[in-house]
């Protein structure tokens, strides 16, 4: 199988789905990539919480506050259109779980944790309002990702409703999760806790679905009503990796369209698997 017959093959797969769908893959050992796609502009969903867990780390490094200090749990937020408060829905998140610790203490890491493997939004929220989104989106830019904007957390409705959305490209995921692999984040360190953070993810439906148990995924998905993504690293036994971002949006039929993207991860770890 070639390069070629293989991309062939996954915008043939993509084509039976009615949507839009940005693919970008890079083998860490022969450097061989497929971008179909990659520059176009995808709404981040979820997505967003792996540059948001770089910006932790980057400002823990810096010494602003250490991953085992305590924060309170609450939910209450400021829109960034108007300052005005709002809480999130707990029957809107995939996490409700924290919901129910209200008032009580946490560590920052529990925080990111829940963040990222159970995306858990009331998490989110309050790891971006220490961080500062704005600074999320300058470290992007500062590690070579040039069109990942985070703007604001989760359910800011004021902001939505204006267009004030976090956005993403395939190919800016790409990036950062091929610096992530190489420990060219922050530091080697810090590579090494984002992936094992990574690595626990509890949605598997798309990346890791098709693939054999020993494969390892360090990943983060994303979905909003239309709109399913997933992206991060593929670490096969052999010692090989590759990065690999599946984004799509205006899905006519979801559940269609996972099954095919996890057939796409599929032909890619084949492919992967079997070139030398």
């Amino acid at each position: 199988m070639t390069l070629n017959k293989l991309t062939d093959q996954i915008n043939r797969k993509l084509s039976e789905q009615k949507g839009n769908f940005a693919i970008a893959f890079k083998d860490l050992t022969t450097g061989e990539q497929i971008l179909i796609n990659d520059q176009m502009f995808f709404h981040a969903a979820s997505t967003m919480k792996t540059p948001v867990m770089i910006e932790v780390y980057k400002q823990a490094a810096a010494g602003a506050f250490s991953l085992q200090d305590s924060f309170v749990i609450k939910n209450e937020f400021r829109s960034i259109v108007d300052s005005s408060v709002f809480g999130l829905n707990p029957a809107d998140d995939s996490d409700k779980e924290l919901y129910r610790h209200e008032g009580e203490k946490t560590t920052l890491y529990n925080l990111v944790y829940d963040m990222i493997i159970k995306s858990s939004n009331l998490a989110t929220n309050m790891v971006i309002e220490l961080v500062n989104a704005r600074k999320v989106t300058q470290t992007m830019r500062q590690v070579g990702a040039q069109h990942i904007q985070v703007l604001r957390g989760v359910e800011d409705s004021k902001a939505f409703e204006k267009g004030f959305n976090n956005v993403t490209t395939a190919g800016d995921l790409m990036l950062i999760y091929e610096k992530m692999a190489k420990g060219e984040i922050v530091d080697s360190a810090a590579c090494q806790a984002m992936i094992k953070i990574l690595m626990n993810q509890q949605f598997n439906e798309i990346i890791p679905a098709r693939l054999p148990k020993e494969v390892k995924v360090a990943h983060k998905t994303g979905n909003i009503s239309h709109v399913q993504h997933d992206s991060g690293i593929v670490f096969l036994p052999n010692g090989k990796k590759y990065v690999l971002v599946l984004l799509s949006k205006n899905l006519q039929n979801e559940e269609a369209a996972i099954k095919a993207m996890a057939e796409v991860s599929e032909m890619i770890y084949k492919y992967t698997g079997s070139s030398k």
